[in-house]
């Protein structure tokens, strides 16, 4: 055994040996062969990753630490936000973010229950689900093709004097049209969450100013689970530039409480047994006072350590997966008259997550068969997740009541609830991969 005479030179020679290990066991140099298995999504690391979670290991701060920290400001930093907070998952940050619009403190702006928030139902369900859980009502919109994302032509029908906000998602990495959404909720003074689990890293340009999506609106949402752009395993984000969401995003995540003083920090403020508040006696503890209806979402330092290692190379990660896309995209052009393709939504540049491709019903070609074709050459598919969440088991108690409302009809998300499915285009994927897939896909509709 070595000797080590410092803890210091103990961390950098375990970090050697984990170096070591990455190289020797974990890095993949494996040319790919068709057969080999092709999945929509995964995690890419390296040894930094890994040499960073052995650095959170060996500190033992199990809860929010000096990662978490780093995290933050270097998120917020390349976003260009001026607040962000880590929680645990992409769905802890849409409860936050739709939590602190239900707080007193924004008076007549507060939602309470009955009333109204715009949203889809062909998404992601927990994008809806706080909506519901709290006893607002989400008002459900139609999408539109070839964008996938809210048809915005649908907006006025959908409006009332009871809507507050309007939560809505970028689609696997299309940003829905922020002119016109941003512009109808100034005209009726209405929040905006964007939910931007999908869409980490994709641009957005509004009367020439070019933002990364979930910058545009109030409060924007991002999801670290290992298929998305990046990853912490788990974990989420919540951010805003507004000060007084950022401060109720803090009191939402941390138990409710009164107090933003950090984990392991004491008195932050000054002003800890000084307060009075509520019908406690004055001078009592501010770290045990709750001025809100809260959870603990945060997440841990050993999480927040491999994120820091993937923010770097978010901007080499964004740029292969517009690769795979394009590739993806131009293979398959001479199905056009047989596939709907999938298109960038005007003035963006988006982030892509996925491949989406819808089946032409009246070809006679069905969408399992080619699923399941590709799935049999050991491709891994994926539907766009609820299709129309209106049609599932969780809304049998609540069908056919006020819980919620459908503006117009829900024909395109039903549509894409038959039809659609979407394949990878991660960082972990290469050419021959691509090539691959279009390959498969051109072969299923040629002999059907």
């Amino acid at each position: 055994m070595e000797n080590w005479s410092t803890e210091s030179e103990a961390r950098e020679k375990i970090k050697e040996l984990v170096t070591k290990y990455y190289n020797d066991f974990k890095r993949n140099t494996r040319p790919f062969h068709q057969g080999d298995r092709i999945n929509y999504g995964g995690r890419v690391f390296d040894e930094r990753e890994m040499c960073n979670l052995t650095d959170a290991m060996l500190d033992f701060w199990l809860t929010s630490g000096r990662f978490s920290e780093k995290f933050e400001a270097g998120f917020a930093k390349w976003l260009g936000v001026k607040y962000a907070h880590l929680v645990n998952s992409g769905s802890s940050a849409n409860l936050i973010a739709f939590s602190v619009l239900t707080a007193p403190e924004l008076k007549e702006r507060q939602v309470k229950r009955g009333d109204e928030v715009i949203t889809v139902a062909c998404g992601f369900p927990t994008t809806v689900a706080p909506i519901l859980q709290y006893g607002a009502v989400p008002v459900f919109v139609d999408i539109a093709l070839p964008q996938y994302n809210i048809d915005t032509e649908l907006l006025e029908q959908a409006v009332t004097e009871k809507t507050k906000a309007v939560m809505l998602a970028h689609t696997l990495g299309n940003p829905f049209n922020l002119k016109v959404v941003t512009e109808f909720c100034h005209k009726y003074h209405l929040w905006l969450i964007e939910d931007n689990c999908d869409a980490l890293g994709s641009t957005y340009m509004l009367d020439g100013v070019t933002q990364y999506t979930g910058t545009w609106g109030d409060i924007g949402t991002g999801s670290f689970y290992p298929p998305h752009h990046m990853t912490m395993g788990e974990g989420g984000i919540v951010f805003t530039n507004h000060p007084l969401l950022h401060r109720l995003i803090l009191s939402y995540r941390d138990w409710g409480r009164d107090c933003v003083c950090p984990s392991g920090k004491d008195n932050y403020c000054g002003h800890r047994f000084s307060g009075t508040f509520g019908e406690l006696p004055t001078g009592y503890d501010h770290k045990y006072v709750y001025s809100h209806w809260g959870y603990n979402l945060k997440v841990t330092d050993m999480q927040a350590a491999v994120g820091c290692a993937q923010l770097e190379k978010m901007p080499e990660f964004i740029k292969t997966r517009n690769s795979h896309w394009k590739r993806l995209r131009n293979l398959l052009e001479e199905l056009k008259e047989v596939l709907i393709l999938p298109e960038a939504e005007a003035n963006s540049a988006p982030s892509w997550f996925g491949f989406l491709i819808s089946v032409k019903p009246e070809t006679g070609l069905c969408r399992d068969q080619i699923t399941g074709y590709l799935e049999q050459k050991n491709i891994q598919t994926r539907l766009l997740f609820s299709g129309n969440l209106t049609k599932h088991p969780c809304f049998t108690s609540i069908k056919d009541t006020d819980a919620y409302r459908i503006a117009g009809d829900l024909k395109i998300s039903d549509f894409v609830m038959n039809h659609t499915f979407w394949v990878g285009v991660y960082p972990g994927m290469t050419d021959s991969m691509i090539d691959y897939m279009a390959e498969c896909i051109k072969e299923c509709v040629k002999r059907t």
